[in-house]
Order: structure tokens, then C-alpha cells, then sequence
């Protein structure tokens, strides 16, 4: 079977992020939930933190006993006692009275402020000067000031950080609900591939696709699943692509996807059960020669064998479908600063262009430098910063143009 491109824009291509979703749903342990993406909203049971606390060291008071309080005219208050840590005081403090308190204590009932003990003098046992007034709720965490009962304090389909796992554990989760970690099976393609550890013979490399897509699946925080070198045989990259489509959720195939007579991937693809070609070329460079097909539910990329178009294409389109199938609500914004550029750069009109970029501190803030060499050098991507994005409908960009960069 014969395919010729039909090529897509890029904006088309991540449109069909639709076409698939979310693995599946598990209960796991709140201590080992950091980096998956939660399920189902977590809602607060109860107030947050419960409690009136004091957020300094110092004195629990009323804040009207503290008005017109200054270093010239002190105001002057009896000490009532002391607040023990992790205990609720058994006393209601009286007007014109203060009791110690540290960090993270509970306000006695009566108290509405804390006073820095810095803005504090003890005169004796029972006398204390306060030499700085403090307004209602000064220093003081209200009981649900960080969250409400009924709030959804973590909403479905976020990435879970330290920060998340905290508040669960504070709210009294012991377990949450995730979505399974994806597996991604990655298949490298040629007969000029060899493994790592073998000497190459002229006109052979050594398999680096392999590596740096794997590198990119766990920056992610999915699972690859490296199933070899296969050679120019459809039949063996067939049977490949079968175990890795029943053994993962993704399948990644590098090289094979231009146009040439020992490219099989499109024909093996189009030769499997159940199995769609949704992409067969995209307006972008490096990367144009990039496969998408479905097989079933999975999504099948073939990726350029060149070892920088590979990365490109991963980086800018294949991770945002991988974070579809872990399960976040909202795609997972790229991170991009502004940078200055340091020469012309010249793109074909039609075509989205991607071109690595070092960053160096400027005058007027980060410069944009490109990073001069062929684009089938691997150095090219070693040596950047992030990547210099530049639309369909722009013939290039101008030496000082302030742009976007995407960081790598």
C-alpha cells in the first residue's frame, strides 16, 4: 500500500488529543500519590485549620486594647497566663489582658490579635508593654480562613505536587484517587540502529532514540517500556507493534515515517487490527514526516528517525497527548519567558518552525541566541535553552524582536 502526506497543521494535530482518554481509575496511598494526576475532586470535611491561630510569636490580646499604642506611649496590659502548644486554653481572656502564645497556637476565646513579641516589654510577672498596635485578626489564622467545609480543595485532573499530598494529609486523607500511570512502549526502527554497546561500522549508529524518548516519557512521569532495536522487516515490526499495543497505552516507533522504499511503519500500521492513520505528515520543522494513528484506543506515533526531529516532535506534540491519557483536566501549559533575539532568523511561510535557542543573560533582560548547525545534530538540542517558536504565517523573525521561548 502506498500513503503520501497529508499534511496536517500542528494545530490540527493536537485537536485529536479528543480522540483519547484517561486511563483508568486506582486508590492509592496519600504518600505515594506526588507526581500522578488526581480523579475525583477532593472536597474539605471540615474547616481548615479548625482553629483561631496565631501566626507569631508573641501576645494573644484584643486588638482594641492595642489602639494609639506606640514607642512614646505604650499601652499597658495585665498578663492573664500562657497558651500551651496543642492544647485549647481553659480561660476566656478579659479586656485589657494578654496571654503568651507561640506560633501555631490556639487563640483563647476573648483574643482577636496576636502582638509581636518583638513589639513587647515585660515589666514584671503579671505587666507588659505593647509598643505597636495591632488591628483585628493581626497575626492570626480564623478557623476557616485556608478552607471552608465543602470546598473543593483539590479539583479532578490536577498534577499532584509536595503541596497536594500536605493537604490531603491535613484534611485526614489517608488514600486518594489517581489515575493509572501510563506505559509507553517505544520501538526504534533501521537497519542501520545498533545497540549502545556495540563498535558502529560505517554507516551504522548507535540507537539514541530510544534513550532520549524514554528521558522524555519520565520527565513526564509515565512508564516507557523499551521493546529494542527492530531491523527493515514489516513482519517483525508488526509482531512488535502487537506485544507493545497489548502490553502499553502508547506506542512510540522512530524512524521509518518519510517517504522511502524501506519505510514500512505507515504500512505496518494500516496493516493492524482495529487501526486508523489520523496524521501522515505535519507542517513543521524539524518534524514534518510524523505518523499518528489509532489502534483501538491506544495512539501509535511514528517519530522521525532523525534523532533532533524525534525530540522536537515529542517534546511539542507527543507529551501533551500523553498527559490526555494520565488524565489532566486542563492541558499542561508549555513554559515560555520572553527573550530578545540576537540575529534574523529566516522560516518558510506555511510551516511551523521550532528552532533551538541558548539563553544568555542581556542589557534588557534574556537574549535569544539561535544555535548555529545542521538540524540532524544532536548538539543542536545539547546546547539549548528551549526552543524559538515561529508561526505558519511568518517568513522569519528579526534581529532584537522580543519573543517567546519554550523552555526545554
Amino acid at each position: 500500500m502506498t500513503h503520501f502526506f497529508k499534511v496536517k497543521t500542528l494545530d490540527e494535530v493536537m485537536a485529536l488529543q479528543q480522540q483519547f482518554g484517561p486511563k483508568e481509575v486506582e486508590t492509592i496511598a496519600v504518600e505515594s500519590a506526588f507526581s500522578r494526576i488526581l480523579a475525583q475532586d477532593v472536597t474539605a470535611p471540615v474547616n481548615m485549620p479548625g482553629f483561631r491561630r496565631a501566626t507569631m510569636d508573641g501576645y494573644a490580646i484584643q486588638a482594641s486594647a492595642s489602639f494609639g499604642a506606640s514607642e512614646s506611649t505604650p499601652a499597658w496590659l495585665d498578663v492573664q497566663g500562657s497558651v500551651p502548644m496543642g492544647q485549647m486554653p481553659d480561660f476566656v481572656l478579659a479586656p485589657g489582658k494578654a496571654a503568651a502564645i507561640a506560633t501555631g497556637g490556639m487563640l483563647p476565646r476573648g483574643a482577636d490579635a496576636v502582638v509581636m513579641v518583638e513589639h513587647t516589654q515585660i515589666i514584671d510577672d503579671t505587666s507588659l508593654e505593647i509598643y505597636k498596635s495591632v488591628a483585628p485578626f493581626q497575626n492570626v489564622i480564623v478557623e476557616d480562613e485556608d478552607f471552608k467545609t465543602g470546598d473543593v480543595v483539590l479539583p479532578a485532573g490536577i498534577f499532584i505536587r509536595p503541596q497536594e499530598v500536605g493537604l490531603a494529609a491535613g484534611m485526614g486523607f489517608s488514600t486518594l484517587p489517581v489515575h493509572q500511570v501510563p506505559k509507553v512502549g517505544i520501538i526504534s526502527t533501521g537497519d542501520e540502529i545498533i545497540p549502545i554497546h556495540e563498535e558502529p561500522s560505517p554507516g551504522r549508529i548507535r540507537d539514541i532514540n530510544s534513550y532520549t524518548l524514554s528521558g522524555f516519557v519520565q520527565q513526564a512521569h509515565a512508564q516507557p517500556v523499551q521493546y529494542g532495536i527492530i531491523k527493515d522487516d514489516p513482519r517483525a515490526l508488526k509482531t512488535c507493534c502487537e506485544q507493545a499495543l497489548a502490553e502499553t497505552d502508547m506506542v512510540l516507533i522512530s524512524g521509518g515515517s518519510s517517504v522511502g522504499t524501506r519505510d514500512y511503519t505507515v504500512e505496518v500500521l494500516s496493516d493492524l487490527r482495529d487501526t486508523d492513520i489520523l496524521v501522515h505528515g505535519m507542517s513543521v520543522s524539524p518534524g514534518k514526516p510524523t505518523i499518528l494513528a489509532k489502534s483501538g484506543t491506544t495512539p501509535v506515533w511514528g517519530l522521525p528517525g532523525q534523532v533532533v526531529s524525534a525530540m522536537v516532535v515529542m517534546k511539542m506534540v507527543v507529551v501533551p497527548f500523553l498527559h490526555r491519557i494520565q488524565g489532566y483536566a486542563v492541558p499542561k501549559s508549555l513554559v515560555r519567558i520572553p527573550a530578545r533575539l540576537t540575529r534574523n532568523v529566516a522560516s518558510a511561510q506555511g510551516r511551523r518552525d521550532f528552532i533551538r535557542v541558548t539563553l544568555e543573560n542581556g542589557p534588557t533582560g534574556l537574549m535569544a541566541k539561535p544555535v548555529l548547525g545542521k538540524s540532524g545534530l544532536i548538539r543542536t538540542m545539547v546546547h539549548a535553552d528551549g526552543l524559538l517558536d515561529i508561526g505558519e504565517n511568518l517568513e522569519g523573525l528579526e534581529k532584537n524582536t522580543w519573543t517567546q521561548v519554550i523552555l526545554l
